[in-house]
This record gives structure tokens, sequence and C-alpha cells, in this order.
């Protein structure tokens, strides 16, 4: 335990480290400069501060409000042979813990500053024990935190294999999504959560019969009927939890697929109506099922796109987000390259349930 005396006097100085040091774990730090012991403490905390009161430059009371800027916690002994009630009650309002009385009684000097120090020593064990418990609760989080994650990509998996799209597709319309949110200004945390979310956008096509989801052909007015009730399914899904991320992917799911005109569905919102988090991965979704291979349709070049998406501003698209979408073109082309299709895997309905839905 670190005693910092300021004293004046030289031989009370002395007489008062001669007595801290007979302390078991005592260590002592001593100024007879109080400007200078203060200047030390703006770097180094010590465990317990004893200062006379009457010094030249700097009175011990003044010393201790300048202290208690910058170590509120830390005990404080004065060292006074003024007794005024009105002086001790000033010095306890700036921070003074207790008072020693001169002439020093050594007996009572070692018990005063053994008191204080295992006051400190508490103080500091509380101190440890809330960091550790913080830091338990921090690692507990990321841990829920990871397995919500792993459940999500569970679910967005389940989802992909009763839609056999390839599992690249979530990860670049997820990645598309997140640049977006960065070009409008979001923050990084809520451009990790629209990260994390959007690849459950499509999770209520668990609940789309298998007639319908995989049949190779245009579909049915009746059968595109059905199938645009994967929006509504799959905010029952997930709205039926309380985190704050699937809650997000529930809003997501509900929303992507309406247009920015009110022509789109399950509810017909329009504008800002619709959710930002919907508007974003509307642009996102649609480019990347243009832009994929399938096997009932050609990829459409990037380029051919992005003017899909121009030509479906204000209609279709939140002006906005395809403005943001379009400004970093080189960044897009680097998320499309990095989370290319494998060979062997295989795309489904989606781009033809995204033509058919823009028309």
């Amino acid at each position: 335990m670190q005693v910092l005396l300021i004293d004046d006097t030289p031989v009370s100085l002395t007489f008062m480290k001669y007595l801290v040091q007979k302390i078991p774990g005592g260590e002592v730090v001593s100024f007879a400069d109080p400007l200078a012991g203060l200047e030390w403490c703006r770097g180094n905390e010590p465990d317990l501060l004893i200062v006379d009161f009457m010094m030249p430059q700097l009175d011990g009371r003044s010393l201790v409000a300048g202290f208690r800027e910058i170590h509120p916690h830390v005990p404080v002994l004065m060292v006074t042979a003024n007794h005024d009630t009105e002086l001790r009650h000033n010095a306890l309002q700036t921070g003074v813990t207790d008072f020693l009385n001169k002439p020093l009684d050594n007996v009572e000097f070692v018990a005063r500053v053994k008191n204080m120090l295992a006051l400190r020593a508490s103080h500091k064990e509380s101190r440890d024990r809330a960091s550790w418990l913080a830091a338990e609760v921090r690692k507990a989080t990321e841990k829920l935190v990871a397995q919500e994650r792993s459940t999500i990509f569970c679910l967005s998996r389940a989802a992909e294999y009763r839609d056999p799209e390839t599992g690249s597709h979530i990860l670049r319309m997820a990645h598309y999504s997140r640049q977006i949110a960065g070009v409008l200004g979001l923050s990084a945390e809520l451009q990790d959560l629209l990260l994390q979310a959007a690849p459950m956008h499509d999770i209520g096509k668990v609940g789309t019969p298998d007639a319908i989801l995989l049949k190779p052909g245009r579909l049915s007015p009746e059968e595109f009927a059905i199938m645009k009730q994967h929006a509504a399914i799959g905010y029952k899904i997930l709205s039926a939890m309380t985190s704050p991320l699937l809650a997000t992917a529930a809003e997501i799911a509900y929303t992507h697929h309406e247009k920015y005109d009110g022509s789109g569905y399950p509810r017909g919102l329009k504008g800002d109506e619709i959710p930002l988090f919907g508007r974003i991965v509307a642009v996102a979704d649609v480019f990347d099922a243009l832009t994929s291979a399938r096997p009932y349709k050609r990829p459409w070049s990037a380029d051919e796109a992005a003017d899909f998406l121009k030509a479906g501003r204000g209609a279709h698209f939140d002006p906005a987000c395809v403005d943001a979408f379009l400004q970093d073109w080189d960044a897009v082309m680097q998320i499309r390259d990095r989370f290319a299709d494998d060979d062997d895997e295989h795309g489904t309905q989606r781009a033809l349930e995204v033509q058919m839905s823009a028309h």
C-alpha cells in the first residue's frame, strides 16, 4: 500500500515516513513541496494521502481540493494543530477523510494510518470485484450473442435448404445492405446489426409449399399470391422472440418486399412508412437476385441491374438507398467478387419472383 506524505517541514516529513515504514507493506512517497506533490498525483494513485494543513504556496485544504479532482476515492488524513471547528468543517467538505492533531502521537498515528489503509484495501477489493463481475457479464453476453448468431445462421440455412438458393446470396445481399447503410451515415453498430439480421429476410419461405417454392417455371397469379405470404410468415416466426437482433430481422422479413410507391406487399406501405432497413434490403436483395445465375435465366450484368435500380427510383425503391448503393460502385464489385457463387450451388425462384413483383 502506497502512502503519499506532503509536508513542508522536513522533520515532520522524516518522522511520519519512519512511522509509516513500520507498517507491514507500507510504501512511502514524500514531498516537501506541495505543488510538486500534487503534480505527482496526476500520474500516480496513492492508497492514502497524509497532508499538512499549514504550508506555503498551497495550503492543505487547497491541495486536497486539487487532489480530489484527480482521485475522488483515495482517503485523506490532514495533519493540523488548528482545532477551529469551522476550519475542520470546511476541510471535510473539501474531501478530507479524517484529522490528525499535532503534536503527533505515535500510537494514534500508526493506528489511524492502518485503519485508512484497511478502508482503502476494502474499496479496491470491491472495485476489483465489480470489474471482475463486469468482465464475467461481458463474457456471458458475448457467449449469448454468439449463440444467438449461430441460431440465426442455422435458421437462415434451414430456409436456404428449402429454397435452394446459394448461401453466397445471403452473404452478398447482407454485405450490400451494410454498404448502403454505411454510405447513408448509419452508425457502425446499426451497420453491424443490419449485416447480422439481413440473412433472415426470407426465413418465411419455410412455410411455402414445395410445389410453389421449387417450381422451375413462372408462377401463376394464385401461386404467386401464396409465395408472397412468406413475408408475413417470416415476421411471425422472428417476432416471437425478444432479442433486438431477431426483432430487427423480423422487421426486415416483413418489409423488404414493400415498394416505395406503395405497390409492394404484404401491407402496401409507402415511402417512409417502410422501415429504413426494409428499404435498404430491398435494393440489395433485388440487385443480387438479378445478377445471379439461375437454372431458368441468365444472370444480368451489373450494369443492367444498376439500370434497373435507377429506373425503379421513387417507384420500387427508395431513391436515397439506390443512390447510396451506386455511390461506391467499387465496393459493390468487391463484395460481389468476394462472395461469388460456388460452382456446385444451385439457384431457385427468387429472381423470377423479383421480376414478377416489379411489374
